[in-house]
């Protein structure tokens, strides 16, 4: 009897009852014990469908190969790519994913939660297909573990399959936080160029993200007792208040879209005493990019300058940078290929700004050139968060032409 395979949804199910968010500021790599757990699965799910090389090295990233089945074969080499971690920006455990099939009406969730068809149009294109949702009380975590599907599936039909050469897989931890590309191994990754899959929906060829950065601002206060503190006390919180009202109300993340870059004020606690805050600077444009930092630092001096010296302090950390400067055109032939295979798969390419950043930013700065895909979902790091079933083997299709052609070119 034939035994059933797989199918990407239903890895994507499996993947969900690990709880793999990641967390800043623990020094470690993976940030997160969870992370090393399902990168451990992940290797052993790897070794059992016959990837050859695959290890876990010492910072928690995933890598295999899928050797070439082409005689001589001496084609450039590819990397698939995609991350483990999950966003912290909603719950992410106990996970309850299910298939509803999408009619083009509002889906209750759960826990109180509706995705409704009005708030999001683009959800017509579902319309008769299926959806991995959730209860409504956590996010589904397709982001990215769509993408570790299907790149899993992808490589159990290329064992044994059609001719392809060399094919590197690699699966990082802590993309969420920033960090997910930096300790990646190139050479034991050996490749020539990569995409890395973590978009949304099926279709996408991102080229562009935000070039962006992290303010980190602490505020110093003077605390007395209330009742005599007129001249005297100094509320730190206040501080920090004024500071996120001098930032522009209409360049905030949720006043803006497309190439619009933005300041988002993204936590803040604190007392009078003291008070930190942490912003996020974005933009598409490097000379925008720029003048945004010296607005937030000038914003910091001019209230040193009124509540005195070391009233503030503020440190700016580049995160990453719009990978379109090292993508376009030195490298637009792997644009070129991937819309080519989108339109294989049954889909149209399109791709959108990326309104924020993927390991392959950082990747092609170091020199792997690594356009994003779509993975076939959305509203990511959201209780709303979904992933069509029918779309996902579009993805794997999609790639699967890649793969061929790399290998006959």
């Amino acid at each position: 009897m034939e035994m059933k395979t797989e199918r990407p949804y239903e890895r994507l199910i499996r993947y969900t009852k690990y709880e793999t968010v990641s967390e800043e500021g623990t020094g470690k790599s993976p940030s997160t014990p969870s992370q090393t757990v399902f990168a451990g699965a992940l290797a052993d799910e790897l070794r059992g469908i016959g990837v050859s090389d695959v290890c876990v090295d010492e910072n928690g990233y995933v890598y295999g190969t899928v050797p070439a089945n082409v005689p001589d074969w001496h084609g450039r080499t590819l990397a698939l790519i995609a991350h483990m971690d999950l966003s912290s920006a909603s719950p992410c455990e106990n996970v309850r994913p299910r298939v509803v099939e999408y009619s083009g009406e509002d889906v209750e969730l759960g826990n109180g939660v509706t995705l409704k068809a009005a708030d999001f149009p683009e959800m017509k294109r579902y319309i008769g297909k299926h959806l991995v949702v959730t209860d409504g009380s956590t996010l589904l975590g397709a982001d990215d573990k769509a993408g570790i599907a299907e790149i899993m599936d992808m490589s159990e039909k290329l064992i044994g399959g059609a001719p392809h050469g060399d094919v590197k897989i690699c699966f990082t931890p802590d993309e969420e936080i920033g960090s997910g590309a930096g300790l990646l191994d190139l050479d034991r990754l050996g490749a020539d160029f990569g995409f890395t899959l973590d978009g949304d929906a099926f279709g996408g060829v991102e080229y562009e993200t935000f070039n962006a950065a992290h303010a980190k601002l602490r505020f110093f206060g003077v605390s007395v007792h209330p009742g005599s503190a007129k001249g005297v006390m100094r509320n730190a919180v206040l501080m920090a208040m004024e500071f996120i009202s001098s930032l522009p109300a209409d360049q905030r993340p949720e006043t803006t879209e497309g190439y619009e870059g933005y300041y988002f004020a993204e936590s803040l606690i604190g007392t009078v005493e003291g008070a930190e805050l942490h912003c996020l600077i974005r933009d598409h444009d490097a000379e925008k990019f720029a003048a945004r930092k010296a607005f937030i630092q000038s914003v910091a001096d001019g209230m040193n300058e009124k509540y005195g010296e070391g009233a503030v302090e503020l440190t700016i950390t580049d995160s990453y940078r719009n990978m379109r400067e090292k993508l376009v055109p030195e490298h637009q032939e792997l644009l070129d290929t991937a819309r080519e295979a989108v339109r294989a798969a049954g889909g149209e390419p399109y791709s959108n700004p990326v309104r924020g950043g993927t390991d392959g930013s950082a990747l092609s700065f170091r020199g792997l050139p690594c356009p994003n895909l779509g993975t076939g979902g959305g509203n990511y790091h959201s209780r709303l968060e979904y992933c069509c079933v029918e779309d996902m083997e579009k993805c794997v299709d999609e790639l699967l032409y890649i793969v061929k052609h790399y290998a006959e070119n």
